[in-house]
């Protein structure tokens, strides 16, 4: 009766750890799908709300990190258990900094009331959503601790790069033939860079669930193109 007593609480607190991490992971999906409706509408107030938001997901994590802590202090775990708790912590530190990188688009939103009619910026919304979809099925790989379906995230990065180099190129051409524009195409710029860090964060959690769930490191990805890089004639 011990025993089980025993193993039902500790089956509850990482339902628990489990309930946090969603918690996080939706209010990060929030905040991508809001900072860049916020850009879209040139809507300021819901930007600032954004930025005020991401204290949220700051205190969550704390909050995690103690649960932890006492998890591992009073429950000793062991092998696929103690690989799921320690997921659990480095992934609310992704999503915070996740949190914070969509922080940082709402915070461009000010900056960005007169660059309507930049034609690259269309593309933006596809990438978000590319962006928020690969957050939103990791952490649905974590809560099912399904390896094949992490995998299946790791795969979608390429797409988020392949929208990042597109954009990256329209918007040089763009400044190219605009100087006018070069100032707000430049935070469009550093908007769909944290677009794509965003994506490599999503990456990196489906890599922790597909640890966590078989003990074994996902294979170093390939990266894509360096949009940098001199582009062949």
């Amino acid at each position: 009766m011990a025993t089980g007593h025993i193993l039902k609480s500790f089956d509850e607190d990482l339902a628990e750890l489990r309930a946090l991490v969603a918690q996080m992971g939706g209010l990060a999906e929030e905040a991508i799908d809001g900072a860049i409706a916020a850009l879209a509408n040139r809507d300021t107030e819901a930007a600032a709300a954004i930025v005020e938001g991401d204290r949220t997901l700051d205190r969550l994590e704390a909050e995690l990190e103690r649960q932890v802590v006492r998890l591992i202090a009073l429950r000793a775990p062991l092998a696929d258990d103690l690989r799921e708790i320690l997921a659990a912590l480095k992934i609310a530190g992704v999503i915070e900094r996740i949190g914070d990188y969509a922080k940082n688009i709402a915070k461009r939103v000010p900056l960005l009331l007169d660059s309507r009619g930049i034609e690259p910026l269309s593309i933006l919304p596809a990438m978000a959503r590319a962006t928020a979809e690969m957050v939103h099925d990791a952490l649905d790989a974590f809560a099912a601790r399904d390896p094949d379906a992490a995998l299946k995230v790791c795969a979608q990065d390429r797409v988020v790069d392949d929208f990042y180099n597109s954009l990256f190129r329209a918007l040089l051409t763009y400044m190219m033939e605009n100087p006018h524009t070069i100032s707000a195409s430049t935070h469009l710029l550093f908007i769909a860079k944290n677009l794509e860090r965003i994506g490599d964060h999503a990456t990196n959690i489906a890599e922790m669930v597909h640890f966590a769930a078989t003990g074994e490191q996902v294979a170093e990805r390939g990266r894509g193109a360096d949009t940098l890089a001199p582009v062949a004639a």
